[in-house]
């Protein structure tokens, strides 16, 4: 089976996950920043951190399967985890963001970024091996330095909020410290990764024709 289906029915979900987001930001009924600011406090910040997380799943989706010879069933049962996964988002990024980041919708929040970052281990771990350990992919993923770190991230974040206690952001600790972690993680994703996109040239270029 060829990528195209399983890519565009992908970017179709993300693309309502985003739309749900946006329609959850409150309507600004004044006409200055003030108003702005009391209309969506903190949930114009939730929406970007997790627009970003989205836009780095959606890019970095795009990448791998571009080095994706052929869909097996495994493939497509991992690529819909990963999208059950994305698709909590909305509630989990409303859920956080109504409460002001308390300290159970934030360590929710950050088990949702850490559930996506393993399904995504998953789904890329299936494609390598549908595809052999000398594909193209698993030579342009190499050490994954990011994919290691960034569930280290998202534990870390959970502990400090569980640690943090009851509180909100910016009176708890260990609640700044945690929404300070997942914001890192999702930096460290947004620097650009040239692997996949080097390995693709090579990767889907013709062959040169003999002499």
């Amino acid at each position: 089976m060829r990528t195209s289906r399983l890519e565009a029915f992908s970017d179709g979900v993300l693309a309502i996950i985003i739309t749900i987001m946006v329609l959850e930001l409150h309507e600004t009924k004044g006409t200055n920043l003030a108003a702005l600011r009391h209309a969506a406090g903190l949930g114009l910040l939730s929406y970007l951190l997790s627009f970003v997380y989205v836009g780095i799943y959606w890019a970095n989706h795009h990448h791998m399967f571009q080095l994706t010879e052929r869909v097996t069933g495994g493939v497509l049962w991992a690529n819909l985890s990963l999208l059950f996964c994305l698709s909590l988002f909305p509630y989990t990024t409303q859920w956080m963001d109504l409460t002001g980041y308390a300290q159970t919708p934030v360590i929710v929040y950050g088990v949702n970024l850490l559930a996506a970052a393993m399904a995504y281990y998953i789904l890329q771990t299936v494609i390598i091996r549908s595809q052999g350990k000398d594909s193209a992919l698993r030579r342009a993923i190499g050490h994954d330095w990011k994919g290691k770190v960034s569930p280290v991230g998202y534990v870390a974040g959970i502990i400090a909020a569980l640690a943090g206690g009851a509180g909100t952001i910016g009176t708890s600790p260990g609640i700044d410290v945690a929404v300070a972690c997942y914001v890192a993680m999702a930096a460290i994703w947004v620097i650009p990764d040239r692997r996949i996109e080097t390995a693709v040239i090579p990767a889907t270029s013709p062959p040169a024709d003999p002499e």
